[in-house]
């Protein structure tokens, strides 16, 4: 039976409905293909992310709380298969106006477990909607990602430099450029790309301010930074 969204779930029934609809679809010869692709580092049940979605919608609308949504997330990633994963991040992105400033922990503290890329370029696309569209209220609702910066976790520094992805105009250059400087020294590849892509997202709003950001620091810029920043801006 499908839910609605006036009455939703518990938490647990809805993973274990998620779990359901998604295990009924794996498929072996893809999961090993997935895995294979992410390092053979994780699980996967094997299933292209349209088939997903289309199995979670099948259940039917659902709209949880803040804390609702966040227990939901929490469970689904204690499953050990990825798509479960994604599965989380998805929900959390429908639910960020439930989601608050005071929700960014929780949602670094999920993306610290069995971190990679994919999970962590997901999660980040749902902490930067927070600062957003907290800034309405507090102009300094980005403090959050300042200290995120700093963390030792090289994948919260990741998510700090890639939170304003897809903010166009709205982007607070100051953070911006100061985030790509403060990590262009490392040494890392995801941070070196992290860099360039972020530049390079807001490039397509002010090609001729990052043209001239990464003119003025280019020997402070790793290679990889620079091709992936100016990658259709630069000239000749």
């Amino acid at each position: 039976m499908k839910t609605t969204a006036s009455s939703p779930p518990s938490p647990a029934n809805y993973v274990t409905q998620v779990q359901a609809a998604l295990a009924a679809l794996a498929d072996a010869d893809r999961a090993q293909q997935m895995r294979a692709y992410l390092r053979d580092q994780f699980a996967f049940l094997g299933l292209p992310t349209p088939a997903r979605r289309v199995a979670v919608a099948d259940l039917g609308k659902v709209r949880f709380d803040a804390v609702g949504v966040l227990q939901v997330a929490h469970l689904l990633w204690q499953l050990p298969q990825r798509e479960y994963r994604y599965t989380a991040i998805d929900l959390l992105a429908k639910h960020t106006k439930v989601l608050t400033l005071q929700h960014v922990p929780a949602l670094l503290a999920l993306a610290q477990r069995e971190p990679w890329w994919e999970t962590v370029d997901g999660l980040a696309g749902v902490v930067g909607d927070l600062p957003l569209l907290g800034r309405q209220a507090d102009p300094q609702a980005q403090r959050l990602m300042d200290a995120t910066l700093q963390h030792e976790s090289l994948w919260l520094r990741r998510i700090a430099m890639i939170h304003q992805l897809g903010w166009r105009l709205q982007t607070d250059t100051e953070r911006l450029y100061g985030y790509a400087l403060a990590l262009a020294p490392e040494q890392d590849f995801f941070i070196r790309k992290a860099i360039g892509w972020a530049l390079r997202d807001y490039a397509k709003w002010a090609p001729d301010s990052v043209a001239r950001f990464v003119a003025q620091n280019d020997s402070r810029f790793s290679a990889l930074t620079v091709r992936e920043a100016t990658r259709g801006i630069r000239q000749g």
